[in-house]
């Protein structure tokens, strides 16, 4: 079998994707698999040195642009179907998944004319626009929300979970025990968060009051990561201070509580490590999609959520000394975190995919 997974962007729509293939390559040695995206996003240049094959279109973004660029835009989609149309030809895929970002929704729609069997995945607890116009015409819609359910057809709908590549999960198993940690996990995503870091630095003299002492970790970016580091050296606190953290299963292992934004693909990784966390919403993320994302954790009792609008040294530290005086409330909202994770999701994701492009399956 082979399978196209167009979109990416950013690491939120292309992790998952990434997952779906290893999913799909563990199945069967001769399954083949390519993506379908742009220059411009992550998956130039992380998909080679994980062996993938990137087939590249010409597409920009429509949403959120100035009227030049937005005629600009329109002007792309048909060659960039076109595009995908070719790519189609020469692969001849079985299947064609939409993960989202740019490439998604021309490639799917170009599939979806070359009577192709299709699917789209949909991570945030409020659908994007592209899924929803595309989820009219797909075969199969994935979820990682049941609140998403919403703007699709009940019978193209599977709420599979975010997917997380299975080496995360099975490194995860080895997590040490709750009595072993006391640790502290701090990121904003791959770039930071500026707001993020100005309330912990800001409330580093209290957190200094919390005892034992906890162990830090916290991704700082590129542009903050001295700044920050000096906060906590003024303070005496010891912290692993960093720009970027490139094993995070072993970060995500050693914390009891994590503060960061409410990306989609930071989630279902928090979920299926089962952490509790302390989450602040980017407010300027595409249909305020991350404060749903967050609401979603915090109505199922596995998170704290704190708007950026809200969020001071004061609130946060507050948050943080109730959770870390009530274990009770800490391990309960672990347990409750675990609960939402689905490690199978990529699992379920080709189990759907493997049925459609069967005779029946459609």
């Amino acid at each position: 079998m082979r399978m196209v997974i167009a979109g990416g962007g950013t690491g939120g729509h292309l992790f998952p994707g990434i997952a779906v293939a290893e999913e799909f390559l563990r199945r069967d040695s001769a399954n083949r698999v390519i993506f379908i995206g742009t220059k411009r996003g992550i998956e130039h240049r992380l998909l080679g040195p994980l062996g993938y094959a990137l087939r590249e279109i010409d597409v920009e973004g429509l949403k959120g642009r100035g009227p030049k660029a937005l005629i600009r835009g329109l002007y792309a989609i048909p060659n960039s179907m076109l595009q995908s149309r070719r790519i189609f030809r020469e692969f001849r895929p079985d299947v064609v998944i939409g993960v989202g970002g740019y490439a998604s929704g021309p490639a799917v729609m170009a599939a979806w004319l070359m009577r192709i069997p299709t699917a789209v995945a949909e991570q945030n607890a409020l659908a994007g626009n592209t899924n929803r116009i595309l989820g009219k015409f797909v075969d199969r819609v994935f979820l990682t929300y049941e609140e998403s359910r919403g703007p699709f057809a009940a019978g193209k709908v599977l709420v599979t979970g975010n997917p997380v590549r299975a080496a995360f999960v099975g490194a995860l198993a080895q997590s040490s025990p709750a009595a072993a940690r006391r640790g502290l996990l701090i990121f904003g995503g791959s770039q930071g968060a500026a707001a993020i870091n100005k309330a912990v630095t800001e409330m580093l003299p209290r957190l200094k009051t919390l005892l034992p002492p906890v162990r830090i970790v916290h991704q700082a970016g590129e542009r903050e990561v001295e700044t920050v580091g000096r906060a906590y050296r003024d303070c005496g606190i010891a912290a692993e201070v960093t720009p970027f953290i490139s094993d995070m299963v072993s970060a995500y292992a050693a914390a009891d509580l994590i503060i960061c934004r409410a990306g989609a693909t930071s989630l279902a990784e928090i979920t299926a490590a089962g952490k509790a966390s302390v989450l602040i919403p980017f407010p300027f993320a595409a249909d305020d999609h991350q404060t749903q994302n967050a609401r979603a954790m915090a109505d199922a009792g596995a998170a704290v959520m704190i708007r950026q609008s809200e969020l001071t040294a004061e609130r946060l530290f507050g948050v943080v000394k109730d959770l870390w005086e009530d274990g009770r409330r800490l391990r309960e909202m672990e347990q409750k975190s675990r609960a939402l994770g689905r490690p199978e999701a990529a699992a379920a994701v080709v189990d759907a995919c493997l049925k459609l492009v069967q005779p029946n399956g459609r």
